[in-house]
């Protein structure tokens, strides 16, 4: 499966699936993004003193985090982002996580879930580097998507 058609089959699970499905799917995958003590140790690096304490805060439970919450973790995350554009790949995708899943919570927005799955197809990615042509062809990538089809059929 090639790299677009792996992106449209997402579309077509969250565009297909219930929102109590959306809800289950998000929140178990920001979790899954925002775990890990490398998170820890990389916002050593990319955050001042209280970017860090609140990007802390917000992986302590964002699934239990209102969006309120989570997008005033976020906006001092923000203020206190060291990197200049560089930022380490598993940070981003947890901050991105956490915002997808902001967006969620607030207006329940298909697209935010479209967008969280692809940040967790891609943090994958990461790890294993799919081809383009198979997207799907290493057994950690297909594994992946069998999970997002699993939670949004």
């Amino acid at each position: 499966m090639h790299y677009n058609e792996v992106e449209q089959a997402v579309h077509e699970l969250v565009a297909a699936a219930d929102d109590e499905r959306r809800h289950r799917f998000c929140a178990e995958t920001v979790v899954r993004l925002t775990t890990g003590d490398d998170l820890a140790d990389a916002a050593e690096t990319e955050f001042d003193d209280d970017a860090r304490q609140a990007f802390e805060q917000a992986r302590t439970d964002p699934a239990g985090s209102t969006p309120d919450q989570l997008r005033a973790w976020l906006d001092t995350i923000d203020e206190g982002t060291l990197s200049d554009g560089d930022m380490d790949p598993q940070v981003l995708w947890a901050l991105e996580a956490l915002e997808h899943w902001a967006g969620f919570l607030a207006d329940r927005d298909p697209e935010f879930v479209e967008q969280l799955a692809i940040r967790s197809l891609e943090s994958v990615d990461f790890e294993v580097s799919a081809r383009l042509d198979d997207f799907l062809a290493s057994p950690e990538m297909a594994a992946e998507f069998e999970r997002i089809g699993r939670h949004l059929r």
